[in-house]
């Protein structure tokens, strides 16, 4: 059975916001809501229609901003709790929905709550975080866990970095060893889940639309086959569609047949395709514990197109009833889009991204090119990541147009070369990277077969080849889109319909199309694509 989905996430394309980098309104070299607010008709312009705000809650900024103290309340650097009603209330002016970061598995070890837990004596919040019982030993099996933080007698359980506390969602198989497990239906643990609505209710009774949940799948632990975090979130999605139907959870999770099975109504593809499309080897991937090989976005034409689209096919099988797969251009935690890749190669990237089922999501400034910046140091927790979450590059005035501070203190530098990417400077340009992505989004909203619910069918994937082809349809309307990304020309044969030549381009570049008995032939370029209306 269909789930009820939100009908606004049908034609959602989504813009992420690292809000420390985005529009500085106060002169103090840190982007601010108001500097969202200020710069809402660019999304617009760009035809987006949500945006995705990385935490924006009181903070130490560890961790940028995935180490709260305070759920409830905006960081003072971004402004206050008035401003994000404000926000939210001229985003719905303009159309656009206002998705929230939610670090629900951790806080800060400086969150009240954490400084109640660590105290020796019992207290309300004592079995609020994950603790062992014994501080000298580690437990059987072993747990990576911070000992001596405090006088209570035992280690704590961080989920990332030492300083992240992990929230006690329980353990759905506890260890018989380790009575300190607590199974998910202790009343500590209700007590956790409980919060945790409380904070979404929160927000979403100011408008908020919705959440994107930090590591969504690592809530409970004890979890080998996912069994604890599916029930969680299957409770949580219950109380979206019971007391805020349109609003919607998105997953960091990387597995869709998981998360949505679990009520999220949007999760990430998953690993192999977003590495195998964009972030394989030197081209963005800054984790190096995720797959390595080629993107099939390659100019040498390494990549594996059947093995990606095979992963994706089986996940859109699992999920295309009950919600949708993203794949985005990037995130504060990958390398930019641009990294490595030349003009022509990141317009195939975006007609990929734009052209399949799901929700889009743009990371800011990758529409218009933004750099990742080499050997940063680490800011905020950032190491690796720091280089792409560098300024929004606005203008050619001072700081390109996102502070009015000295340079020495902003949050991060912009792009020193003279030719960096700025919206001014590709705004009205026909020929610039910027226009050409509004004319892919308006292109897909135009035709709802090449939208989030139009049909998919995969027509030409090859085996250690690159090109690849397939439909979109809906409503009677049949699209075929075909790329090439490598840069040696390529002949693809797909299956016809009835004569005549049933296809019209509508947007494309370096591809030609004839029929061939029982099959058409396209001849394509090097970085070469093709989006072809049927006719007939």
């Amino acid at each position: 059975m269909k789930r009820p989905t939100p009908a606004w996430l049908s034609e959602a394309v989504i813009y992420e916001i690292y809000p420390q980098s985005f529009y500085d309104t106060n002169g103090d070299g840190i982007g601010d809501i108001k500097g969202i607010i200020a710069k809402l008709d660019y999304v617009a312009s760009l035809g987006c229609s949500a945006i995705w705000l990385n935490p924006c809650f009181a903070s130490p900024f560890g961790d940028a901003g995935y180490d709260v103290t305070d759920f409830c309340r905006v960081a003072p650097r971004y402004g206050a709790n008035a401003d994000m009603r404000r926000l939210c209330r001229e985003a719905h002016r303009r159309k656009i929905r206002v998705i929230l970061d939610l670090v629900a598995g951790h806080t800060s070890i400086e969150h009240p709550w954490f400084q109640a837990s660590a105290q020796a004596g019992k207290n309300r919040y004592t079995n609020w975080y994950v603790w062992t019982d014994n501080v000298w030993k580690n437990p059987d099996p072993p747990v990576a866990a911070i000992m001596g933080y405090s006088g209570r007698p035992g280690r704590y359980v961080p989920n990332f970095f030492y300083f992240q506390a992990a929230l006690n969602y329980g353990y759905n198989k506890p260890h018989p060893n380790n009575p300190w497990q607590l199974p998910v239906d202790h009343p500590d643990v209700r007590a956790v889940r409980d919060e945790l609505k409380r904070v979404m209710r929160f927000w979403l009774d100011m408008g908020v639309d919705g959440f994107r949940v930090d590591m969504a799948a690592t809530l409970v632990k004890g979890d080998p086959d996912g069994e604890g975090n599916r029930a969680l979130w299957q409770e949580m999605r219950k109380m979206f569609d019971q007391e805020y139907p349109e609003a919607i959870l998105m997953a960091e999770w990387f597995s869709p047949k998981d998360a949505l099975t679990a009520g999220f109504h949007v999760d990430f593809a998953s690993y192999k395709v977003n590495f195998g499309l964009f972030r394989a080897e030197r081209r963005r991937c800054v984790f190096k514990d995720k797959p390595d090989g080629h993107s099939i976005f390659d100019a040498e034409g390494k990549g594996d197109a059947r093995q990606l689209m095979a992963d994706y096919w089986e996940h859109y099988q699992a999920t295309k009833e009950i919600g949708y797969i993203s794949v985005p251009t990037g995130n504060h935690d990958f390398g930019r889009l641009s990294q490595d890749r030349t003009r022509p190669e990141l317009e195939l990237a975006y007609v990929f991204l734009l052209t399949m089922p799901g929700v889009p999501i743009i990371y800011y400034g990758d529409e218009i090119g933004l750099r990742y910046q080499e050997g940063l140091p680490s800011k905020e927790g950032g190491y690796g990541r720091t280089g792409s979450r560098t300024p929004m590059q606005w203008s050619a005035g001072k700081n390109a147009g996102f502070s009015a501070a000295p340079a020495r203190k902003l949050y991060l530098p912009i792009d020193p070369r003279k030719d960096r990417p700025t919206v001014e400077a590709q705004e009205g340009n026909p020929r610039s990277l910027l226009y050409f992505v509004r004319k892919l989004i308006n292109l897909r909203k135009d035709h709802a077969a090449l939208g989030a619910d139009g049909g998919f069918h995969l027509v030409y994937a090859e085996s250690k080849a690159t090109p690849f082809a397939y439909l979109r349809e809906k409503d009677g309307r049949r699209f075929l889109v075909a790329v090439n990304p490598g840069k040696k020309a390529a002949s693809i044969q797909i299956p016809a319909p009835p004569a005549p030549l049933p296809y019209r381009l509508i947007q494309g570049r370096g591809v030609k199309i004839n029929r061939k008995g029982n099959s058409v032939r396209l001849s394509m370029g090097g970085f070469s694509y093709g989006i072809w209306a049927e006719t007939a």
